[in-house]
């Protein structure tokens, strides 16, 4: 198992074509057009991750990772997809999309539970435990650390596993289509909190 860092964009040719790809991101905090985007982490489901660190006053061209991003035969896998969408569409400007979110399909199916973290999603389907140590650290310096990076890549690491137990919970309960749907519109609502509406409910009757 490796972890691979590149500066500013992706090597080509690192994945091969139409492979699904997990993907997260760090930034600076949790509002987007203040906290610039970091760090993208990406895994195909084998046994790397790749890293893909920006700087300040990087210009985000990275054509090889928007590529990847960006590819329509490419189902791209989040654990809270929303806010990772968000991110790649303001700082990269493309949308990675098609979307499967783990934290989504957890909700539907593990309606016994209020836990649908990733650290709790991966202890209790694939029995492993993984550290959030450094999830509020600082990820804009100028060197990340090797806890860090480590962190980073468990973030991508096993959401190709989670996905094909979840797949199996969404049709067991019968709510594979209820899943896609609230995949589908998840471009939608990370469009939504780009224009101002982050926590309105616009489907509310008040």
């Amino acid at each position: 198992m490796t972890v691979y860092f590149h500066e500013e964009d992706l090597p080509a040719g690192v994945f091969a074509p139409g492979a699904d790809i997990a993907v997260d991101t760090e930034t600076m905090g949790l509002i987007t057009p203040r906290d610039r985007l970091c760090v993208v982490q990406l895994s195909d489901g084998g046994d790397d991750q790749h890293l893909v660190r920006f700087n300040p006053g990087s210009d985000y061209a990275a054509p090889n990772l928007k590529a990847v991003l960006a590819d329509p035969a490419r189902v791209k896998l989040y654990h809270f997809g929303r806010f990772d969408l968000a991110a790649v569409q303001h700082y990269l400007g493309v949308v990675a999309a098609p979307v499967f979110c783990t934290k989504i399909a957890s909700r539907l199916v593990r309606t016994y539970t209020d836990r649908h973290g990733l650290k709790e999603l991966v202890r209790e389907l694939l029995g492993q435990d993984i550290s959030k140590q450094q999830q509020s650290s600082d990820w804009g310096g100028p060197v990340l650390s090797d806890a860090q990076r480590d962190y980073a890549a468990s973030d991508v690491r096993f959401l190709h596993a989670l996905r094909a137990e979840l797949t199996v919970r969404l049709a067991r309960e019968g709510r594979t289509e209820l899943a896609q749907a609230c995949f589908d519109f998840l471009p939608h609502r990370a469009a939504l909190d780009l224009a101002g509406w982050p926590e309105t409910d616009i489907f509310a009757h008040v």
